[in-house]
């Protein structure tokens, strides 16, 4: 039976309890929810800190963890659904039910309720935290430090406008299989810029481009998804895009028609799909 490994907890024999009755295995497995208690942490394709990033997670993000080898948890991410290993250290017991997200692009926790104090961080947009109180325009976060009170909205509260939040990540680093502020790739540009505006989200471009429907280049504008293989960009409007690309090594703006041009003459092809979600 073919199922898609990147989101199925599945290997040597071994499942989640989920699968039981889905996916033969030998044996089942209680996943046990746990916490990302740093500001990202790497899911690796291997148990091995030099392995392939896949994906990341942000704090406060749940990880089910179903087995551990060699200093790492096996399992998958509950927010993106992506299975692999990360660092045990980068892990602790489940926390309290998030009451607010980062929706800073970025931002620092301090150790006392004064800015003068330890910082920690930063925090990357769409992390998740629990406010536990408030002094000032301090907030103190569990597992975390205190968070400037501006930096947070309430879990529920998002944005309207994808493209908007993009552009707030313009000139980030970029950095394969990141989701955070400080690199990411362009499934995760498109991620995190659809997160912040309250929508769910697969990790990877091939799974994105099964989102919404599809539309001809007539018609494409902003926020709607241009996909070629292997990769996504976000329409601006106007002509414009905004993507996490490995020619700029940056998330960068330019015109569409200078992207297909480009990618063209690299031998990649033209667009495969124009998707408006």
């Amino acid at each position: 039976m073919s199922f898609d490994a990147r989101v199925t907890p599945i290997r040597d024999g071994v499942a989640s309890r989920a699968l039981e009755g889905v996916l033969p295995a030998e044996v089942y497995l209680d996943p046990q929810p746990m916490t990302c208690q740093v500001p990202a942490a790497a899911i690796r394709r291997a148990a091995d800190p030099a392995s392939e990033q896949m994906d990341q997670l942000l704090f406060g993000e749940i990880f089910d963890v179903a087995e551990e080898e060699g200093g790492f948890f096996w399992g998958q991410a509950r927010r993106d659904g992506y299975v692999g290993f990360v660092e045990a250290a980068a892990l602790t017991g489940l926390g309290p039910a998030p009451t607010h997200r980062i929706a800073a692009i970025r931002t620092y926790a301090f150790a006392e309720p004064t800015i003068k104090s330890r910082a920690s961080g930063p925090f990357s947009i769409n992390s998740l935290v629990h406010v536990e109180s408030q002094e000032g325009r301090l907030a103190k976060v569990w597992g975390g430090g205190w968070v400037t009170v501006e930096h947070l909205a309430p879990v529920g509260v998002f944005e309207t406008d994808p493209a908007a939040v993009a552009q707030r990540f313009y000139g980030a680093p970029y950095l394969w299989g990141g989701r955070e502020s400080l690199g990411l790739d362009c499934s995760g540009l498109v991620q995190q810029s659809l997160l912040a505006c309250g929508r769910a989200c697969p990790r990877d471009a091939d799974q994105q481009q099964t989102m919404g429907r599809q539309i001809a280049l007539e018609e494409f504008g902003r926020n709607d998804l241009v996909f070629w293989k292997g990769h996504v960009a976000i329409g601006l409007g106007d002509g414009k895009i905004i993507h996490a690309n490995g020619h700029h090594m940056a998330v960068e703006i330019e015109p569409l028609e200078v992207t297909v041009q480009r990618i063209k003459a690299a031998g990649y092809g033209e667009p495969t799909a124009f998707i408006r979600i």
